[in-house]
C-alpha cells in the first residue's frame, strides 16, 4: 500500500461501548494525522461469543461517530489464507496438534496463573503424525494446532510508541501457544499475524491489555517471515474497580448513548478531552481533531468512565 497503515479491529462479541470508542478514535486519528489509510477488519472467529448482529451494529455505531475507512475485511472469510499458513509453518517443523484440554493445561501449571496466560511445555509435541489421528484419539472433542516454540529461546523485546520498552520470555512464560481451533481455522494470534502482514499494516494501535500478547506474534512474525509492524499500546476506559468495561460498570454501549438522543459530537468530545485535545464539555466531529492529535498528550493512566462526563 505504501505509507502508513493503520486498522480498526472490532469483534461481535459484545457491543461496541466506550473504552472501544476510545481506542479506536485514537487508532483512526493517528492513521490520519499522518495521511495515512485505515483497514477495517472484523475479527468474527471467537464463534461461541460471537453475538448474531453485533458485526453489523458496531459497523453503524462507528459511521454514526464519524469514523471511516479505506477498505473492509471480515476474518471468517478468510480461512483459506490462515490454513496456507498453518501448512507453511507445519512444512518448517513448527506446528503441531495437541489433544490436550483447558483443563489439562490449567492441571499441569506449576505456578498460579492469571487470565490467559497459561504455560504450555509441550506434552503433545511428537505423539500425533496427523491433525486426523490427534482428532481420532480424542473424538469427539477436537485437537488444536500449536506452535513449537523450541527454535524461539530468550526474551523478545520490543519499543512500544506509547507504552515505552517491553519484553517476554516466551518460551518459558507461554511455552507452545495454540494457533488454531480447528484444522483449517486460526485462533486470534495466527490471525492477526498473517492479516496484519497481509494488508499491509505498518502500526498496531490497539488497548494495552494486549500488550502481553504480542511478543508471541512477534514470535510468528519472524516464523512466517512477515515485517513487523510498530505497535502503539494505549490505556483502557475502566469502571470505578480499574477493570475494563462491562456491564457491571453500567451501560456504556454507544448503541445506548444513540438511543437516548446524545449526539455523536458530544461523545467524541468527551472521548478527545479524556487525551488533551478538547476542552471539558466541548462538542467536537471525528474529523476536526485530525489537527489536534497528539500521542503526547494522552496520559499513560486508565481513563475512568465515571469521568467523561457522559
Amino acid at each position: 500500500m505504501g505509507g502508513y497503515v493503520g486498522r480498526l479491529a472490532p469483534s461481535p462479541t459484545g457491543a461496541l461501548h466506550l473504552g472501544n470508542a476510545r481506542t479506536f478514535m485514537i487508532a483512526w486519528l493517528r492513521a490520519r494525522s499522518l495521511g495515512g489509510r485505515v483497514v477495517m477488519r472484523m475479527e468474527d472467529l471467537d464463534h461461541p461469543r460471537d453475538k448474531p448482529g453485533a458485526a453489523a451494529q458496531a459497523l453503524d455505531d462507528l459511521r454514526w461517530l464519524g469514523f471511516d475507512w479505506d477498505v473492509e475485511y471480515v476474518q471468517s472469510t478468510r480461512k483459506a489464507v490462515y490454513r496456507d499458513a498453518i501448512e507453511a509453518l507445519l512444512s518448517k517443523g513448527l506446528a503441531y496438534p495437541c489433544t490436550c484440554s483447558r483443563k489439562d493445561v490449567e492441571s499441569a501449571q506449576s505456578a498460579p496463573h492469571q487470565g490467559e496466560q497459561l504455560y504450555y511445555p509441550g506434552t503433545c509435541r511428537g505423539r500425533f503424525g496427523t491433525w486426523a489421528e490427534a482428532a481420532a484419539a480424542i473424538s469427539p472433542r477436537v485437537p488444536c494446532w500449536r506452535f513449537d516454540m523450541r527454535g524461539f529461546p530468550g526474551e523478545v523485546s520490543f519499543v512500544d510508541v506509547f507504552a515505552g520498552s517491553f519484553g517476554m520470555d516466551v518460551s518459558r512464560t507461554l511455552g507452545d501457544f495454540p494457533l488454531a481451533r480447528d484444522s483449517g481455522g486460526a485462533g486470534y494470534t495466527l490471525a492477526v499475524v498473517v492479516d496484519d502482514a497481509m494488508m499491509g499494516v505498518t502500526e498496531v494501535v490497539r488497548g494495552d491489555d494486549l500488550l502481553p500478547a504480542t511478543p508471541a506474534q512477534i514470535v510468528l512474525q519472524r516464523a512466517l517471515g512477515f515485517a513487523r509492524p510498530a505497535y502503539c499500546h494505549v490505556p483502557l476506559v475502566v469502571g470505578e474497580d480499574g477493570k475494563r468495561l462491562a456491564k457491571r460498570h453500567g451501560d456504556t454501549r454507544i448503541a445506548g448513548y444513540r438511543a437516548n438522543g446524545v449526539p455523536p459530537e458530544k461523545i467524541i468530545g468527551a472521548l478527545a478531552a479524556s487525551c488533551g485535545w478538547a476542552g471539558e464539555g466541548e462538542h467536537i466531529a471525528l474529523p476536526d481533531l485530525v489537527g489536534r492529535f497528539s500521542l503526547s498528550s494522552i496520559p499513560h493512566s486508565p481513563c475512568k468512565a465515571s469521568l467523561l462526563g457522559l
